[in-house]
């Protein structure tokens, strides 16, 4: 597969280390899921840690954060099928369901018996039918804890963008087919708050990623996550109502799709609500503002271990 010519010495941005999209991709192995090549990162030791990223990026979005986690956990993150550096079948039935599939299989493959979740985006939709599975009896391993970053949990308060809706409609594959670099930034960059935005660099790798192995052409097959949601309302709500296991919110309050009002929601519908909320921070917290998120996540899983 070709490879992004960004550098690949590691970049600081805010006091983080950053990983370059081409070192990222070099440090990654493929393994197969029905067929279809998956791109992958594990590294590290410790618990058990699963990264789950959003729409429409891919796991090179945890590079800032992936340092200060690999001090001691063993991470594993991948790009879902459609994303990033893996397979994008034109012909396929993309889901909430089937990526959750595609998490359960490379878990139970690991043969591991229990895992930490830290979820963004449409990976929060994916931990949230985890979660509903668990609570069903059906997984062979346990979910340790969750931690989410500004993804819709209620369908109800989630705010898409412009160019979200028209993906959405009949006009979406031509919209995404059509999509430039210039119209991508114009409604990307409005995801961001004011703390920490990225820089063209960093958006040429965003690009990259979304239009590697023509990412373009099934952007609107893609975005059907958001009918999921509120189809399986009930069932991914009741999931987070119902959950044994520790969970905390670590909320952009600055995000102008899933941020304060989501953040607003889980107080109000979830018992015991653990939520932090970042000033200035908009929907990839974990990109903007990684030491935070790193500081608020240390703090969630040494309090809820009882240390």
């Amino acid at each position: 597969m070709d490879k992004h010519k960004s550098g690949t010495r590691d970049r600081v941005a805010s006091g983080c280390e950053v990983i370059a999209l081409e070192e990222w991709q070099q440090g990654g192995k493929w393994f197969t899921y029905e067929g279809h090549a998956i791109f992958s990162r594990m590294a590290g030791q410790g618990e058990p840690l699963l990264l789950i990223h959003g729409f429409p990026t891919a796991s090179w979005d945890w590079n800032r954060l992936w340092p200060m986690l690999l001090q001691n956990n063993h991470l594993l993150a991948l790009d879902m099928l459609g994303f990033g550096f893996s397979d994008k079948p034109r012909k396929h039935a993309y889901s909430i369901e089937d990526q959750s599939d595609l998490m359960q299989g490379l878990l139970e493959g690991l043969g591991l018996k229990s895992i930490h979740l830290l979820a963004h985006d449409y990976g929060c939709s994916v931990a949230q039918e985890l979660l509903a599975r668990e609570q069903e009896g059906v997984l062979p391993f346990e979910i340790a804890s969750v931690c989410f970053l500004n993804g819709a949990l209620f369908p109800e308060v989630h705010n898409p963008l412009m160019i979200q809706k028209l993906l959405r409609s009949p006009l979406g594959g031509l919209l995404g087919r059509g999509l430039t670099r210039r119209s991508f930034e114009r409604s990307f960059l409005k995801l961001f708050g004011s703390k920490n935005r990225p820089s063209p660099q960093d958006t040429d790798d965003f690009w990259h990623l979304l239009t590697y192995n023509n990412g373009r052409g099934i952007l609107h097959q893609l975005i059907h996550f958001m009918e999921e949601r509120r189809c399986h309302r009930h069932r991914w709500v009741s999931a987070l109502q119902n959950a044994k296991q520790p969970m905390r919110l670590i909320s952009g309050a600055a995000d102008p799709v899933s941020g304060a009002a989501t953040a607003r929601r889980y107080q109000e519908l979830i018992p015991e609500p653990d939520v932090v909320q970042l000033m200035n921070v908009g929907h990839y917290p974990h990109f903007e503002s990684s030491w935070e998120v790193f500081a608020a996540y240390r703090e969630f899983r040494k309090r809820k271990a009882g240390h």
